[in-house]
Parts: C-alpha cells; structure tokens; sequence
C-alpha cells in the first residue's frame, strides 16, 4: 500500500519549529470523531500545530463531511491521510461495522510510526483515541514523544475502563463477570456495564483490556467532563484510588460545537425555525444518537407515547445503525396517521440538527435521550433535564452520572439493546408529562448548567485544565 500522506500548508519557519506539535489520532462513528473535533477547534487557540490522522476510507457520510469541514475550519491543521490495511471481515461474523473498523485501525497501526514521524514541523505529542491507545501509546514512547488519551465518555466510565483488567485479574477465572466496585468511585451493577464486557470472548471485549491495561502507561487522560459534574470519580482517578500512578486527567468540558456544524446544520434542517414558533420551555426533543438506532416497533411506540403525552415535541429519527444505510422515511415507519394526527404540536424528521442550539433554545423543555455521553454533556451544559433511557454500550454508565449530578432522570429499567421487549407507550407518555411539570427537575438541571459555565469561564475548572494540558505540552 502507498504510504500515509502528510498534507499541510507549507514549510513552517523557525519560530513555529519552537511550538508543540500534537497529532491526533482519532477512530471511528460520530460518538468518537465529534469530540475529537470540538476539542480540536478549542486546542487551535493555544498556540500549538495540530495534525490530524485521517482514515480512508471512512464508514459514513456524516464522518467524510465532518472530516471536510474541520480542515475547511482550520487550514492551518495538517491532515496525514492514512489507508487501511485490508480487514476480512468474514473472521468476525455479525460484528457492528464500527468495531470492525476499530479492528481494521489496530491491525494497521504499524503503520502509524512512520506517518507520524514524518511529519513536519516534528511531532512532541500524540492524541489518541481510547479504542487504539493499545497501540499508540508503544508507537509513542518508540519516537519519544508524549502520548494522550482524548477519552469520549465520562469520568467514571474511565474508571471502569481502567479498572476492568484489575477486577478480572483477580475474581475467580470461572466466574461470570458480575457487579463492579470501582475504588473510591461507585459499585456498578453487572446489568449496567456495556454487554459486551460480560463475554471475555467479544471482540470488543478484547480490545477493551487491551486498551485498559496501556491506558495507566500514558502521559495524560482528556476527559470531556466538569469537576462539578462528576467530583467523585475525577477525585478517585486523580488521587490513585482506582489505580496508583494514573496519569495527569485533565477535565475539559464541556466541549462547543464548531461553526461548521452550525451551518451544516442549519442549511438541512428547519428544526430551529420551527422551535421559533413554539412557547419557552413547552417542547420534548428526542434523539437517540448518530450511533445506535431503535427497532420499528419500539419507535411506534414512542411516537404513541409523545402523541399521549399532549406535549409539543422535535423527534429526530434514526433506524439505522450507519447513516448510509438509512433508505426508509418517517412516514415509512411512523406511519401517514400519526404524522397527519401531531401536525401543528409535533415535528418529525431524519435530518441532521445542531443539538447543542436545539437544547440552548428557550423552547426546549427536556431532552428524552439515549444518554450517549456526548447528550449528557450538551443537556448539561443547556441546563436541559434530561431524561435518560440508555440503548447500549457505556450509557448505563452515563445514566449513573445524569441521576447523580442533577442533569435529569434515569429510567434504570427500560429495556435497551438485546431485550426484546417493548417499554409501552403509555409509559413513555406518562414519564414524559411528569418531567415536563416537575420544577425540581428543571431547578436541578438549571443549576448544573451554571456550573457547567463557570467551569469554561476565565479561572473554571475545565479552562484551568486545558491551560495546565497546554503547559504539559510546551514542556515536552
């Protein structure tokens, strides 16, 4: 295969020798390239160079666009275009394309060293995504440069992450793998933890030891977090509870949107024009992520559940798993009846919105959601209860954090991926109403999304944060 591509704006001078040069290396699905680009976008202000490793071919649309706007954002961010060995995908049947992606990227890494050490002015530091740090990190220390983890979930999901290989080290080799104690965090139940973790044969499983084992060996964890939003896990994590000699953590959150989402957003959608025309505080917004999509018959179900409800609402919905896939319309799945019945006090589409202006607008009055951890801290950060009903993977793990911190309400026990019953509508309708009347919720939330400004603002936690990840940096 041709080697990884370097492609940048030209030959720095002399002073920009003298900058720190990071190089990122992100994954795969939106859930993991957003923040990346967020983060990105607020580095870029810091006076450091900026790479970013670009895989091709990338799995979805949404990931080529977003891909195309960040270099359009910033030109002065090099791209390293870097293809992909050949996967054969028949080795792991019926796996989730993305966890195949992340396999074809570690099968590949070995590539990454030369890619990186190509690069001009030359590198001081890697930023990697969680899902490859395995091999990173080595390739890293190889070139001696520093090497960071940009890690996409919470705070105390890291704490799992990390302690994970420890907990199987030492429980019986025979035992199923059951309820979690975290030190100096929390007890996770063994019905929270992400599904696949519970066969030490998945392929995800896999790689999440792998990467949990090398993830103590880095120079740094990024987490796009706030101290008020999670002090009990970032305190353990920072004063080795959970694991002695864990690297520096840096609390950067929560993250902003970029312009070019903004625009992108605004361009395909007409959510925000239509929130406009609706009373403060009157709407539900639903969204399940870029990542997971529900099943028909539980969409129908939720649509019974909002038309129950009597409240306004803004559904974006999604039903397939890759965004290339998706083919059917809402009315394909929804159904003529209900669109024609909520027309008016309902708007229903698949197109892409910027959530973080969707949940800052004063229409918005809850946020029905799988609580991905990008969700959390965007409702968050609006000051938006949030209403939790984890789908899969690390949102059971996030819906501790939303009921803990003020963000909202966990629905601990409505059904998520691989349970194939139906959480009814009437349900659904019935939680919807009550929160959307419950002003201890809204105080609650509202006071979160204080803090959340406090800790961005000149002298906050998170702002303090990124200056002493910056500092680290420019001591390389």
């Amino acid at each position: 295969m041709p080697p990884p591509t370097v492609l940048n704006s030209g030959e720095p001078d002399s002073r920009r020798r003298a900058r720190p040069h990071v190089v990122f290396v992100p994954s795969a699905g939106m859930g993991h390239l957003l923040p990346f680009f967020r983060f990105i976008g607020a580095l870029s202000a810091h006076d450091v160079d900026i790479s970013v490793v670009t895989v091709l071919p990338t799995v979805s649309a949404a990931e080529a666009d977003h891909f195309a706007r960040l270099f359009q954002d910033f030109p002065s961010i090099r791209r390293v275009d870097f293809n992909l060995l050949p996967l054969d995908a028949s080795e792991f049947p019926g796996a989730d394309p993305f966890l195949l992606r992340w396999e074809a990227l570690r099968r590949s890494m070995h590539l990454l060293a030369p890619a990186i050490a190509g690069v001009r002015p030359r590198a001081t530091a890697v930023v990697t995504d969680v899902t490859l740090v395995s091999h990173v990190n080595p390739i890293a220390k190889d070139l001696r440069l520093q090497c960071h983890v940009l890690f996409i979930s919470s705070a105390t999901m890291m704490s799992l992450c990390s302690y994970f290989p420890i907990y199987l080290d030492n429980k019986d080799a025979e035992a199923d793998v059951g309820d979690i104690d975290i030190p100096g965090v929390r007890r996770l139940k063994r019905s929270w933890l992400p599904q696949p973790l519970l066969d030490l044969d998945k392929l995800f499983t896999k790689q999440f030891i792998d990467n949990g084992r090398e993830v103590v060996k880095t120079d740094g964890v990024l987490i796009n977090t706030f101290d008020a939003l999670e002090p009990v896990a970032l305190a353990a994590l920072r004063d080795g509870k959970v694991i002695r000699g864990f690297p520096s953590v840096f609390a950067v959150g929560p993250y902003s949107s970029l312009a070019s989402e903004k625009k992108a957003a605004d361009a395909e959608s007409s959510a925000l024009a239509w929130l406009n025309q609706q009373p403060a505080r009157s709407v539900v917004y639903v969204a399940f992520g870029n990542r997971y999509h529900v099943s028909n018959d539980q969409l129908r179900e939720i649509a019974a559940g909002l038309e129950a409800s009597g409240c306004r609402f803004l559904w974006i919905v999604k039903t397939t798993a890759v965004d290339r896939d998706e083919a059917a319309g809402v009315r394909d799945v929804l159904g003529d009846g209900f669109v024609d019945r909520v027309r008016g006090r309902g708007m229903v589409t698949k197109a892409w919105v910027d959530q973080e202006a969707v949940l800052g607008h004063p229409a918005v009055g809850l946020f029905l959601s799988h609580s991905g951890w990008n969700s959390v801290t965007e409702a968050a950060a609006a000051g938006v209860p949030l209403l939790a009903w984890p789908r899969a993977g690390d949102h059971r793990v996030a819906g501790t954090v939303v009921a803990s911190s003020g963000v909202g309400v966990w629905m601990e026990q409505w059904s998520w991926d691989g349970e194939e019953w139906l959480v009814s509508g009437q349900e659904i309708g019935g939680k919807v109403k009550e929160m959307m009347a419950d002003a201890g919720v809204r105080e609650r939330a509202a006071k979160v999304g204080e803090q959340a400004a406090k800790a961005v603002a000149e002298g906050g936690t998170s702002r303090t944060s990124m200056l002493e990840f910056v500092a680290k940096l420019k001591a390389a």
